[in-house]
């Protein structure tokens, strides 16, 4: 870990302009004031931050190091890898040569795909250039097909996951963005290409998308090359489940329990699998599992007779580091988590949120499906007429918010209409309607991307959603500013 952390430290002492950057993230600026590495704890972790956002990684090795730029290997919440990237704004790096020529070879590729499905259309536009005044970005290539005054946008998506589940979002805004433009076209729908593989997430949500807005072709690719379209009634199934809700019996550490909730600031969370969370602000420091307490921000051990004590005081510091009025806002405790901070306060004042929705119960992260880290984090709660809510809750901008917010909506959908929430014991006393679910996006008022709106344009008028913009000193006072 020594050597870890002396490559990196050297690495940005060197950089003129350093800078931190992840897929699907801000770029952080760095500086002494908004960079730390800790190797407490046994392991390297890495904490850039900025006014909009709050990034804290776990470090466990070096992918590889151009000049200009250190790629780390890193584990996300959940024990889910990725790559980071450490550059030098003023020294690019040697493999951005590499990336833009890769870049080009996909454009061309995706020239061909256009012209071999699409002959009597015209390419009138091809691009691969970023444009981030219309958030368009350089990864996808995009084109205008045109015969005569009729047209198509078409996108097309790299091989790799990451771009393949992202490709829609950015498909919509070029969709937008020519309509807007071009106002004199007729542009029919979308076209996307996409990655043999890595086409059913896309597809799925195509399936909820505004008919009447837009038409939608999507061809699939393999690595040799030959494309083909792919029949959307295909993708109609939907990968998610939903666990049982149980309930915890009473038990011996009941008592400890008790005590531990006297420390003010710390709640308790019910979770679906009967177990107990408790929690600072939406930080978890103990968990019950089974027969034991385990307890400890990074490392956790088993509540033994004659220590409780020491959980007490965990439980103290965190509540005082992690407040609203806490006087070190720096402090990797403070920063730590925004979007689980945001989570407890709605939990706590759903009301605020939306005066007809139950305070209780309301649970998170049902159903689990399969995705990559989402970095949103879910609330489904009930309203007074046992209509179901889905809140989607963002601590700060991220353009896929809307897509993210509509797989959930899907699962939640899927399992009310088969009767599932009721059958595996979840709103016990709530007779569930079968309406649609409200799906609410929870974000600070200013941190919505100024894209979201356009993407939320193309969503089905099935799908009641609405956009909750809450104030930006949402840690001291949950205020909704703004409703849309």
């Amino acid at each position: 870990m020594t050597e870890l952390r002396e490559t990196i430290e050297h690495f940005v002492a060197g950089c003129l302009e350093p800078a931190l950057s992840e897929p699907g993230e801000e770029l952080i600026r760095l500086s002494a004031d908004n960079f730390d590495l800790d190797g407490s704890g046994g392991w390297l972790r890495l904490q850039a931050w900025s006014d909009h956002c709050n990034l804290v990684r776990r470090v466990i090795g070096i992918e590889r190091q151009s000049r200009g730029k250190l790629l780390l290997r890193i584990e996300r919440f959940g024990k889910r890898q990725g790559t980071l990237a450490l550059l030098d704004l003023r020294r690019p790096a040697g493999e951005d040569a590499e990336l833009r020529s890769g870049r080009l070879e996909f454009r061309e590729q995706f020239r061909r795909f256009l012209r071999r499905q699409f002959p009597l259309y015209r390419i009138a536009e091809l691009t691969t250039e970023a444009d981030l005044e219309h958030s368009l970005s350089p990864a996808y290539p995009r084109a205008l097909l045109q015969q005569g005054s009729m047209c198509w946008a078409a996108i097309g998506a790299p091989t790799d996951m990451f771009h393949a589940e992202h490709a829609l979002t950015f498909g919509l805004i070029w969709l937008d963005y020519l309509r807007s433009r071009d106002t004199g076209r007729v542009i029919q729908g979308l076209i996307l290409y996409l990655p043999s593989g890595q086409e059913k997430l896309t597809c799925l949500r195509l399936l909820f998308l505004d008919a009447a807005a837009a038409c939608y072709q999507v061809f699939i690719y393999d690595a040799q090359g030959f494309e083909a379209p792919a029949d959307l009634s295909d993708y109609g199934n939907i990968d998610t489940r939903l666990e049982p809700c149980r309930r915890r019996l009473p038990g011996h550490l009941d008592a400890s329990i008790a005590e531990i909730l006297t420390v003010r600031g710390v709640q308790a969370v019910n979770k679906p699998d009967g177990e107990i969370s408790l929690r600072v602000r939406g930080m978890e420091f103990a968990r019950t599992a089974g027969a034991e307490l385990l307890y400890g921000i990074t490392r956790r051990r088993a509540l033994a007779a004659g220590n409780l004590n020491e959980v007490l005081a965990l439980a103290e510091n965190l509540a005082r580091l992690r407040a609203p009025g806490a006087t070190d806002r720096l402090n990797a405790l403070y920063t730590a988590n925004p979007e689980v901070w945001l989570e407890s306060e709605v939990r706590a004042q759903l009301e605020q949120i939306d005066a007809q929705l139950l305070s209780d119960p309301a649970y998170g992260q049902v159903p689990a499906f399969a995705a990559n880290d989402r970095g949103v984090l879910d609330v489904l709660a009930v309203d007074q007429r046992g209509r179901l809510a889905v809140l989607e809750l963002k601590a700060s901008q991220d353009i896929h918010l809307p897509l993210q917010a509509l797989d959930y909506w899907i699962r939640v959908k899927w399992h009310l209409d088969r009767r599932d929430f009721g059958r595996h014991g979840y709103f016990p006393g709530v007779g569930l309607n079968l309406e649609a679910p409200r799906l609410l996006l929870v974000s600070p008022a200013l941190d919505f991307h100024p894209a979201n709106e356009r993407v939320l344009r193309f969503f089905s008028p099935s799908i009641p959603v609405e956009r909750v913009g809450v104030g930006l000193q949402w840690r001291r006072e949950l205020k909704v500013v703004f409703r849309s």
